[in-house]
């Protein structure tokens, strides 16, 4: 397929009457994706950890699109408690499916945590929590034809490596490693997904999309965890002269979503030098992120982790 290489969020289609989630929606990436998909008509729900947070984000947007359909839950993606209560009353109140779910939500490079789960922080935010998500909505996605599942991954995951034998960190632990592999569990958690949904026959897309260099508050939260105060300086200042907004940081997501055409499993991403700015295209991914035999055996590691197993035997 050939990408319109200048595509902007005014290319979105009408999204009436289209349900869609974004976690992570109360800033950053996320906050830009939930704002345009309701200007486009769609009914959004900023899943989010502070909901007085994404209230304020939930009245920002309605004051941008007077009469927006656009709802605030409660969501912690790292937390699996939190995610099974989410699935549940937002399937209760959505009978009539979902359209797409961005999974959004994110941290990068902090110091090593665990979650409430007892797994290290940023696979269980990054790649367990939307492994779980998903597929505890997997029936609400299927009621809907054409739905779609976009991961948001990273350029990271280019030097990330998936170590079975040490998954948490817990022998080894390096800020930037874990990060990378939890983009790449992204990438082959997408290709797995769409090869089974596939295999069911089932009418919808997996995909993953990555924003480039975008400034976002993503960036700092390592540095505050990690007390280095030194590195807010040039941090901001990266930000500020060396990545693209997060209007453009958003576009790859948003293109992943709702243009039509894209093939099951695309990878979209900026069309820029090294992909760190520019308009979205479809992008290559690393060797490891094509690995099928790493991918099957992420899956079922992730649902004996998450203990949430997929229904893919729905008609």
């Amino acid at each position: 397929m050939a990408t319109t290489t200048r595509w902007t969020s005014a290319d979105l289609p009408d999204l009436t009457g289209r349900t869609a989630i974004v976690t992570g929606a109360s800033s950053g990436l996320g906050l830009v994706t939930a704002r345009e998909l309701a200007a486009h008509g769609a009914a959004v729900t900023l899943a989010v950890r502070d909901t007085a947070k994404g209230g304020r984000t939930a009245e920002m947007i309605r004051s941008i699109s007077p009469g927006a359909a656009v709802e605030v839950a409660e969501l912690d993606v790292a937390d699996l408690a939190s995610v099974r209560a989410f699935a549940s009353r937002w399937s209760a109140d959505h009978a009539d499916g979902l359209d797409l779910l961005i999974n959004n939500a994110g941290v990068m490079a902090i110091p090593r945590r665990e979650s409430p789960d007892g797994y290290e922080l940023q696979f269980a935010t990054n790649h367990l929590g939307h492994f779980a998500l998903t597929g505890l909505l997997l029936p609400a996605l299927v009621a809907r034809p054409r739905s779609r599942v976009v991961n948001v991954s990273s350029g990271a995951h280019r030097f990330g490596r998936m170590d079975f034998d040490d998954l948490m960190g817990e022998r080894r632990y390096g800020a930037w490693r874990a990060y990378g592999q939890s983009k790449l569990a992204n990438l082959l958690f997408t290709s797995e997904l769409q090869r089974r949904l596939d295999l069911n026959a089932l009418p919808m897309l997996a995909l993953a999309a990555h924003p480039g260099y975008a400034a976002t508050n993503l960036q700092s939260v390592g540095v505050e965890m990690s007390g280095r105060s030194w590195a807010q300086t040039p941090m901001a200042l990266a930000n500020r002269f060396l990545a693209q907004s997060a209007d453009m940081g958003a576009l790859p997501t948003l293109f992943a979503a709702t243009a039509p055409g894209l093939p099951g499993d695309s990878y979209i991403g900026p069309d820029g030098f090294m992909e760190q700015k520019g308009h979205p295209r479809l992008v290559d991914r690393s060797t490891a992120a094509k690995d099928a035999e790493a991918a099957a055996r992420l899956w079922t590691v992730s649902e004996t982790l998450t203990g949430v197993h997929y229904p893919l035997d729905l008609p």
